[in-house]
């Protein structure tokens, strides 16, 4: 036994390095989902308040632009959205359930990620710019949030994935039929 190999010591170390491979594989799919999660519930939640798809009025998409206008940091963003607050409100509203379904389902999942960090980054520059200090702001956390997913997209449990596996296992396209060998 002096010159024997144990086997134990080795067989652990394989099965750690498979649960480090996996839990790297599916490190982003958490943030996937509550991003998804979030970003529908937040598109539904604007899509059903009638008192937020209006141009005036209390908790209405108007006067919270309006309210934010001269506190954002551009306040020319926020004039562009003053110009249609009700269409205004609808984009984003669409936009975050286009942007949350797609993250959800991992479909086209960094197109979904660039989207929702660009309705992040809009947010944080109009309506939470002014929260100090800045930590009190959730868009920039948010926005950060979005950073690794638009880099990674999503590579396990997802639509992309399955076209990815399908683009793989489909042979490619048949080229001129050569004579066959002698």
């Amino acid at each position: 036994m002096a010159h024997g190999m144990r086997t134990e010591s080795h067989t652990s170390h394989i099965r750690r390095d498979d649960w480090r491979e996996t839990a790297t594989r599916y490190a982003l799919l958490p943030l996937r989902i509550f991003l998804g999660i979030t970003f529908i519930y937040a598109g539904l939640d604007k899509l059903t308040d009638s008192t937020f798809m209006q141009a005036s009025g209390a908790g209405s998409i108007g006067a919270q632009m309006e309210g934010v206008r001269d506190i954002s940091a551009i306040p020319a963003l926020v004039d562009l959205s003053l110009k249609s607050p009700v269409g205004f409100g609808y984009a984003i509203a669409l936009g975050e359930l286009a942007v949350g379904i797609g993250t959800l389902i991992g479909l086209f999942a960094r197109v979904a990620a660039l989207g929702g960090a660009l309705i992040s980054l809009s947010l944080w520059l109009t309506v939470s710019w002014y929260e100090e200090p800045y930590y009190y702001g959730n868009d920039l956390a948010y926005l950060m949030a979005w950073l690794p997913l638009v880099l990674a997209g999503a590579s396990v449990l997802s639509v992309d994935s399955l076209r990815a596996a399908r683009r793989r296992s489909t042979p490619g396209p048949a080229g001129p039929a050569s004579p066959a060998a002698p």
